[in-house]
């Protein structure tokens, strides 16, 4: 019965949402206020958003890479995405002669489009809700071991069930910490190719001092194209390849918008918490986030130091500076948003009327000492999470730490081949060199390691922190790794063609490695029932909260399925500290607004000349506001985080007038409560997008591909 009323309750928060906060599956758009959407001003039927049978808006939608959103904007298979999303491919596709990156890339000719390795997109092709099925086969009784064995038992077999022998990738995720339960079913392509991309002094225009805040003058935008087989199926990469023809690919339109016109976004968002504790927010504020600010600073100045000096060392990082210099200034702007948004004491109100309901008779015996267990269990944890964080600053940048793990279990496998053996197995241990090397610079990655490990040393806990780690010399780990069979491919290379096991089991640097990797499991273990009673507190106290709450509104927190989130193009209050150049009402920017930042020479503020001529003759073509300025970003109220980077912002009729790129400082506590007046999607106005493809770079024939709506 509680399982039903718990439905009850989250099918009523549908309905009772506001328009601009939530992420809502989109199973469910049926079940919005349908009313309440077409108020705002959309004019399509829930079927021409999400349709199983029909094509749909869903279908010109694609998790890009499973880190970022990607939109389909041709009948040739052509995807809008972020400039930072696609940033990694050019760097990939660039050199010290030919600077993509820096230069920018344009394919002229469908045979110029880069093969962009490794990525895929994703459709999603299906969903439904498995929770009454999974719930049956749960009780509160159960333990965590038997809990969890008799969920993946149901998701292994609905995997089955629905994967069509393979054709389709299926994933069954848990809502609402575990209370519900839904399926997707997924089609991958993997022939995924680099179209166009503005250099950084567009694409990147503010760099990190701009992160995060408005108003932006960014060109946040590359363009790629999904190839297919001859019968649109997925393939490898192939010359034979076709440009693949979507379901369905959105319009674009050149009308452009106003404040409180309808705005809808389509994408995956990657985690939110909203219904964290107020000690969740506390440990994250005072222990966790500022443990991953230091340690991602310190990687940051290690490749900085590098990436200055040498242009292929700037080009083999980027991807990995830009990502960690990202984070870093989300996390510091979230502890002081969190602090001055009052957010832990709203997070304490809700929790004491909570409690107040948990201390009712009928509630009592299951509920009402939820709460004061999960206070005790971030007490109990607190170290162990700032050693966690350090950890994965560590083992994310510090990439001897993942090249001499992955590659020593697989040398010593090697090396234990007979002769047979070893040449059947020779070209995967090659591939698996060639691709963790890949822009692998070993004098960063010594002082990568020296430095995260000295850092680690000083600031972790002994009795949670890695003997390993502790016991070390950190100034002497980069000369153990240069004397590793790991120093470097050529010396990985060297070990491939004079394979010893002997060597493998003495390298020091590997032994240091799998030590740490121990320390970390056990570390792991040690913790494992206090986080088994932390989940189960933790869902039963977001059950609670609903029958607690049965007004408050209530949707599942992200998790990297597609998502829609509706709302207007809305207006940011001014700040003393901003410059808003030619802008009259505070919801776009436009080109004046950017050449007053620009500094000739400058990092992040240099543009180029051509767009600082065309912008002297006011030539934007068709692409300028009916104002005749030429607008460049624009804020709308919608609900994003993290994974939406590259999601289509759509008006009423289906169109595309914008591509979602960032959130604003003011509210960068918004993954773990929503901030109403403050919070806004800052998004590159698909007219910039269509200026520098066109006036700047000269690639009409893309938009000759496009759906244009004037």
């Amino acid at each position: 019965m509680k399982k039903l009323f718990l439905l009850c309750t989250f099918l009523l928060s549908f309905l009772q949402m506001r328009a601009d906060e939530g992420m809502w599956l989109m199973m469910l758009v049926k079940r919005l206020n349908g009313t309440d959407m077409q108020k705002e001003g959309l004019h399509l039927t829930p079927d021409e958003i999400y349709s199983v049978n029909h094509s749909s808006l869903k279908d010109a939608i694609v998790s890009f890479g499973g880190f970022c959103t990607g939109e389909i904007v041709s009948s040739e298979g052509l995807i809008f995405t972020n400039h930072h999303c696609g940033y990694d491919a050019v760097a990939a596709a660039s050199t010290p002669e030919r600077d993509y990156l820096k230069d920018g890339y344009w394919a002229m000719k469908r045979d110029q489009e880069f093969n962009a390795k490794g990525l895929y997109v994703r459709f999603l092709v299906r969903m439904d809700d498995v929770s009454k099925r999974i719930n049956s086969k749960l009780n509160n009784d159960m333990s965590p071991e038997e809990r969890q064995a008799a969920i993946d038992a149901e998701y292994k077999a609905i995997k089955l069930e629905n994967s069509e022998n393979g054709k389709y990738t299926v994933v069954v995720k848990d809502f609402f910490n575990g209370n519900e339960f839904y399926y997707f079913v997924y089609q991958d392509y993997k022939d995924i190719r680099l179209v166009g991309a503005p250099p950084a002094s567009l694409g990147k225009f503010g760099g990190d001092t701009d992160n995060w805040e408005w108003p932006r003058h960014t060109a946040d935008f590359s363009i790629f194209r999904v190839y297919a087989d001859a019968n649109n199926n997925p393939a490898e990469y192939s010359m034979s390849n076709v440009p693949m023809k979507p379901k369905h690919f959105l319009p674009i339109s050149l009308k452009g918008y106003k404040p409180g016109d309808f705005a809808m976004i389509i994408g995956y968002p990657g985690r939110t918490n909203r219904y964290l504790t107020s000690f969740g927010i506390k440990q994250m504020v005072d222990k966790d986030y500022p443990a991953w600010v230091e340690a991602s600073k310190l990687s940051m100045d290690v490749m900085k130091k590098y990436m200055d000096k040498d242009d292929a060392t700037r080009l083999d990082y980027a991807s990995q500076y830009a990502s960690v210099a990202n984070y870093w200034k989300n996390r510091q702007g979230t502890i002081d948003a969190v602090e001055k948004n009052g957010t832990i004491g709203e997070k304490e109100k809700a929790e004491a009327d909570y409690q107040a309901w948990a201390l009712l008779p009928e509630n009592e015996k299951v509920y009402s000492g939820v709460l004061a267990d999960i206070q005790a269990y971030y007490k109990q944890i607190s170290n162990r999470n700032v050693e966690r964080n350090y950890s994965s600053q560590l083992q994310r940048n510090a990439k001897y730490v993942s090249v001499a793990y992955s590659l020593g279990s697989l040398f010593k496998t090697y090396a234990d081949q007979d002769a047979a053996g070893q040449t059947a197995m020779k070209p995967k241990v090659e591939a698996a060199i060639e691709k963790l090397y890949d822009g692998f610079h070993a004098n960063v990655e010594g002082e990568m390691l020296n430095s995260l490990v000295n850092l680690y040393q000083q600031r972790v806990d002994k009795d949670v922190a890695s003997p390993t780690l502790l016991k070390a010399d950190a100034k002497e780990l980069s000369l153990m790794a240069a004397s590793s069979i790991f120093a470097n491919e050529e010396s990985a290379k060297l070990f491939l063609n004079n394979p010893d096991r002997l060597k493998i089991d003495g390298d020091q640097l590997f032994q240091f490695v799998n030590s740490y990797v121990t320390d970390y499991r056990l570390l792991g273990q040690r913790f494992v029932k206090v986080d088994e009673n932390f989940e189960k507190n933790n869902r039963l106290y977001l059950a609670g909260l609903m029958m607690a709450s049965p007004d408050k509104k209530f949707y599942p927190d992200a998790n990297s399925t597609m998502r829609l989130t509706y709302g207007q193009v809305d207006v940011l209050p001014k700040r003393d500290d901003r410059n808003y150049k030619g802008i009259k009402v505070n919801y776009y920017t436009n080109m004046a607004g950017m050449i007053a930042k620009y500094k000739k020479g400058d990092e992040e503020f240099d543009l180029p000349q051509k767009v600082l001529d065309l912008y002297k003759k006011k030539d934007f073509g068709m692409y300028k506001d009916k104002e005749g300025y030429m607008p460049i970003n624009f804020l709308t109220n919608n609900d994003i985080t993290g994974g939406n980077s590259g999601s289509p912002v759509i008006d009423g009729y289906g169109r595309l007038i914008g591509l979602a790129f960032d959130g604003n400082s003011e509210a960068l506590s918004g993954d773990i409560v929503f901030e109403p007046k403050l919070q806004k999607t800052i998004n590159v106005d698909v007219r910039y997008v269509l200026w520098v493809i066109d006036k700047y770079a000269g690639a009409g024939h893309i938009i000759s591909e496009l759906s244009l709506v004037k």
